[in-house]
């Protein structure tokens, strides 16, 4: 994967937009199109109560709401930093949405010093997820990251 030119992408679709929705929604269509292998692609955003909740996506639908700490997302939003499953079925309380996905990678989406969500990555392949996807996903994040910033 080009991640270069998936961020590039990115920077251009956001450019100048202050609707944090519309871009979460561009940037989880852009990365379940350009990514291979994988079966759901999208956000949870975090609340008061820091756990998270549904945000845009593509893919089967999901879960609705995830306890802060609980399954992959939950215990990346509380650790704040990335988390990457090579194989679910051995992460102890992984939360199943789609018994399809076999990977994950789990990104926190943090402004201002917290938690403004994550970006859930899932795949029907075993260890899809490589340092290569991790460095080039963190970008992708962080340019959200600034975009979200300056919506908020």
């Amino acid at each position: 994967m080009n991640y270069e030119q998936l961020n590039r992408t990115l920077e251009s679709l956001t450019d100048g937009v202050p609707y944090i929705i519309s871009n979460l929604a561009n940037a989880s269509a852009l990365i379940f199109d350009s990514l291979e292998g994988l079966n759901w692609a999208g956000f949870y955003i975090s609340r008061d109560n820091g756990d998270l909740y549904l945000g845009p996506f593509q893919g089967k639908t999901a879960c609705i709401e995830i306890p802060l700490g609980k399954g992959v997302c939950g215990t990346a939003a509380s650790l704040m930093k990335t988390v990457v499953v090579p194989n679910v079925h051995e992460f102890e309380g992984h939360i199943a949405c789609d018994s399809a996905s076999n990977s994950e990678i789990v990104i926190p989406v943090m402004v201002r010093g917290k938690v403004f969500g994550v970006l859930d990555i899932d795949s029907v392949v075993f260890d899809r997820f490589k340092d290569e996807d991790r460095a080039g996903l963190e970008e992708f994040v962080g340019i959200l990251e600034k975009r979200i910033e300056k919506g908020i």
